[in-house]
């Protein structure tokens, strides 16, 4: 790990930068990936398979036996812990839909906004060292919500040519219509352009490494749309003198567990917390199945001691964390200093894992310092809003002569004769 003791402003941009591979290597692969799959389909998928996952696998599709014999295989109290996850993010995003408003900007003027959903929309869900099943809660609940007809979800096989049970279950139990065996840039350049097994889609979601989001990014071209730039995972926590270095340290292993290019930073204004903190993650490191992937992350990760809250806030608002822990005494007087950040904890008990799994808000969340511009995954990720509009000819008269001006001045007259000849 980094240990930086109060940094000036002008290292600061140098501290925010992410780990980042060269764009050049990894442009170069993903045109070369979206070609074979353009291409030869699910031959292709099959190919890449075997050459990156070590799976041999005959078929893409995953059958319904294959659906139920994993739903035998995930014990009741697991079962349980998804419905009730299930449950709450249904909850959360159930509120976020709105009530039709219809407007009269002018007398006889009327507009209002609806919303469409997404037709057909595909989930890429991680599979790999940690098959993240509660991403298609994440996914797929607010996706039924909004009404999207056709939900694809694409996932890596392991070595068996098998997706994990929990994948399967979680994805059956929210209503995904299809599920298909392959991962990485090749699964998203299949729902780009549709295989003979995967049908394309309008809109694709999910987080995954560089090569995921440098895919996604790539099938913009295409004219698919994408959830967000969401790549690695990160974490930044925030921490004053009654903090719980224990508590900090386990959060920033949550994230850094995740994989070698996962990011943490641990941000305190008092060094007792700062000591035992780095002292905390040291200790409970040793006892982590996956410490070789957290160890990996911390060794790009930053620990900084910071003069003030406020200077510490400043910081997060420049790298624009992923996920923001406030683990500060009278966090309500922060909050309106949060600028940038994908999802906020408040306190020493709202822990990152809490928004992961089962609390009830999304988890897909920008990453890179795109939360200076994006947004996590919500309902209205999945729905377009069309604006309508209905003018009387009270309307039109009374807002007539204003279009008639604006277009003359723009040299539009076809457009001002539209009025016109209904004014006549």
């Amino acid at each position: 790990m980094k240990i930086y003791r109060y940094p000036t402003q002008s290292t600061w941009k140098d501290l925010v930068k992410r780990p980042v591979l060269e764009q050049k290597e990894i442009s170069g692969l993903i045109a070369e990936i979206f070609t074979e799959v353009d291409k030869n389909g699910d031959k292709a998928l099959i190919e890449f398979n075997r050459k990156f996952d070590k799976a041999d696998t005959q078929k893409i599709k995953v059958s319904d036996a294959e659906i139920q014999e994993a739903e035998k295989q995930i014990n009741d109290e697991l079962k349980q812990a998804i419905k009730q996850a299930k449950e709450n993010i249904s909850t959360f995003h159930a509120s976020q839909k709105q009530e039709i408003q219809k407007i009269e900007t002018t007398k006889g003027v009327v507009c209002w906004r609806e919303n469409r959903a997404v037709e057909k929309i595909g989930i890429y869900i991680p599979g790999g060292t940690a098959p993240l099943f509660s991403t298609v809660l994440m996914l797929a609940v607010p996706a039924n919500l909004a009404g999207c007809k056709e939900i694809v979800l694409c996932t890596p096989p392991d070595k068996n040519g098998n997706v994990n049970p929990a994948i399967l279950y979680a994805a059956k139990l929210c209503g995904v219509s299809e599920i298909f065996k392959t991962g990485g840039a090749q699964a998203v350049a299949a729902m780009t352009f549709g295989t003979e097994s995967i049908p394309a889609v309008y809109k694709i979601f999910g987080p995954g490494n560089q090569f995921v989001v440098a895919a996604k990014e790539y099938a913009q071209r295409y004219g698919i749309a994408i959830d967000m730039p969401a790549g690695p995972s990160e974490v930044l926590v925030i921490a004053d003198e009654q903090a719980v270095s224990e508590f900090c340290a386990a959060d920033l292993l949550s994230q850094a567990e995740h994989g070698s290019d996962s990011q943490v930073v641990f941000i305190t204004t008092d060094l007792k917390v700062f000591e035992e903190t780095i002292e905390a993650v040291d200790k409970q490191i040793r006892d982590l199945p996956r410490n070789e992937f957290a160890a990996q992350a911390l060794g790009n990760s930053s620990f900084i001691l910071a003069n003030s809250l406020e200077e510490a806030l400043e910081f997060s608002n420049l790298y624009a964390p992923e996920h923001l822990i406030l683990a500060i005494n009278d966090f309500e007087k922060y909050i309106p200093m949060v600028q940038n950040a994908g999802s906020v904890f408040l306190g020493n008990y709202s822990c990152e894992s809490a928004g992961d799994y089962a609390s009830g808000t999304n988890h897909t969340l920008p990453t890179n310092a795109y939360a200076k511009n994006y947004s996590g995954v919500s309902l209205d990720s999945f729905v377009k809003k069309i604006t309508f509009q209905h003018l009387s000819k009270e309307g039109l008269q009374n807002l007539g002569k204003t279009i008639e001006l604006m277009a003359e001045a723009e040299g539009l007259f076809a457009h001002k004769n539209a009025v016109s000849i209904r004014l006549k």
